[in-house]
C-alpha cells in the first residue's frame, strides 16, 4: 500500500514511518511549514523559550530532523507551505476566540482542518500518489458496518482522540494510525533501537510558547480584576492575557490563592475567586461534531474537557445544535473555547466547543 505519513519531526510521526515501511508498504514523509513569523520582541524565542512548540520559530529544525528520518529509514520527503491556510483557519480563530474572551485549542482546528486536510490535498495536487495518510497520533480506527469508528489509544496517559475528533467520515476512510495500539515508551524504545535520532526528543507542550501577544497583535486594554460581587481587587491589561482556572499571575495578595473564574468581554473584567469557587457541574456546547450518524446512546456516556483527562461520567441533552452536559462529579476550570468531547466506552462518539459553563 502506499502510504504518505505527516512527519513534524518528533519521535512518534517519525516512528509511524518506519513502523509502516517495516510492515512493506510504500512510504512517502510529508511535512507542512506553516510559521509565518510574529515570533514577540521580548526576547523569549532566541532565548529558546518558543522550543517544542508546534508553532515557531525552529519549525526550520524539526523539518530537517523529519527530512533527516526520512533519509535514515530510506523514504522520500516533500515540504508543503501550508502557511496560508494555518493564518486563515487557525491564527484567525486563535485571535477572535482570544479577544472574545474564550480560551482556543488550536490543535482541534489544525488537525481536522490542516494536519488532515490541506496536507493530504496538496500532496495529491502535486502528484503524489498514496492510498492512505497516516500520523503519529495515539487513537484507533476500527470499521464497523461501513462507519469508521474511532477510538483512544490504549494508553491513557497518551491517548490523542481527544485532539482529532472533529474528523469526518471522509477522512477517516482515508487515514492510518499506526501507534493507537502501543504505549509512548513502547515507541521511544523502537525509534531508540532503530537508530532514530530523535529517540529521545521531547514532545511539543504548546502550540506556541512565545509571548501570546505577538500572535494577537492588540494594543493593551486596561480593566479591572473583581471578586464575584464585583469588587474591584485589581487590574489588567487585557482579558486575553488569561485563561480560566489561571492561578499564577494575578499580582493580588489574598489569604487563600485565587483562581480565574470567568473572563467577561462585555464589562472587560477577569473574575476571580477561590478554589472552591472554580468547580462546576454544568456546561453547554455548540459547533457540534459527530463521528458517525449511528444513534447516540442516552446512557452510559463520558466526556473530556481536558486531552489528558480520564473520561468521566456524564448525562447529556441532545438538541439540534448545541447540547446540555450534566458531569456526575464536578469538574474544575470548565473553560469556554475549549472542547467538550463525548465518548461511549473506547469510541469517540464526537464533541462540540464549550461555550457556557453553570
Amino acid at each position: 500500500m502506499k502510504i504518505l505519513v505527516g512527519m513534524s519531526g518528533g519521535v512518534d510521526s517519525s516512528a509511524a514511518a518506519l513502523i509502516l515501511k517495516q510492515q512493506g508498504h510504500d512510504v512517502t514523509g510529508a511535512t507542512m511549514a506553516i510559521w509565518k513569523g510574529g515570533c514577540d520582541t521580548s526576547g523569549n524565542c532566541s532565548a529558546g523559550k518558543c522550543k517544542n512548540a508546534c508553532y515557531g520559530p525552529d519549525e526550520k529544525e524539526d523539518i530537517e530532523q523529519a527530512r533527516q528520518v526520512c533519509e535514515q529509514i530510506g523514504i522520500p520527503f516533500h515540504v508543503f507551505d501550508c502557511k496560508d491556510e494555518y493564518e486563515k483557519i487557525v491564527l484567525d480563530n486563535f485571535k477572535k476566540e482570544y479577544l472574545s474572551g474564550r480560551t482556543p485549542n488550536p490543535c482541534i482546528w489544525c488537525n481536522s482542518l490542516i494536519k488532515f486536510g490541506t496536507l493530504p490535498q496538496l500532496a495529491k495536487a502535486a502528484g503524489i500518489e498514496f492510498d492512505k495518510f497516516a500520523t503519529g497520533h495515539y487513537a484507533r480506527l476500527e470499521e464497523i458496518n461501513g462507519q469508521y469508528i474511532l477510538k483512544r489509544g490504549i494508553d491513557p496517559k497518551k491517548d490523542q482522540s481527544y485532539f482529532i475528533y472533529r474528523l469526518k467520515q471522509e477522512q477517516l476512510a482515508n487515514i492510518l494510525l499506526p501507534l493507537g495500539g502501543y504505549t509512548k515508551e513502547e515507541i521511544r524504545k523502537i525509534a531508540k533501537e532503530n537508530g532514530l535520532q530523535v529517540s529521545d526528543k521531547p514532545d511539543s507542550q504548546d502550540f506556541y510558547s512565545g509571548d501570546y501577544n505577538a500572535l494577537l497583535n492588540i494594543q493593551e486594554k486596561t480593566g479591572n480584576i473583581v471578586d464575584k460581587n464585583g469588587k474591584i481587587l485589581g487590574t489588567h491589561t487585557g482579558i486575553w492575557n488569561y485563561t480560566v482556572g489561571q492561578r499564577k499571575g494575578l499580582g493580588i495578595a489574598a489569604a487563600e490563592p485565587l483562581y480565574v473564574l470567568e473572563l467577561r468581554k462585555e464589562t472587560n473584567e477577569v473574575v476571580v475567586g477561590f478554589q472552591d469557587a472554580a468547580f462546576r457541574k454544568f456546561l453547554t456546547a455548540d459547533n457540534l461534531s459527530r463521528i458517525t450518524e449511528l444513534p447516540i446512546p442516552r446512557a452510559g456516556l463520558t466526556a473530556k474537557i481536558r486531552s489528558a483527562q480520564t473520561p468521566t461520567p456524564v448525562k447529556v441533552e441532545f438538541k439540534e445544535d448545541e447540547i446540555t452536559v450534566e458531569f456526575e462529579e464536578l469538574q474544575k476550570s470548565i473553560t469556554p473555547g475549549q472542547s467538550i468531547v463525548l465518548y461511549n466506552g473506547d469510541a469517540v462518539l464526537g464533541g462540540g466547543i464549550i461555550n457556557r459553563v453553570y
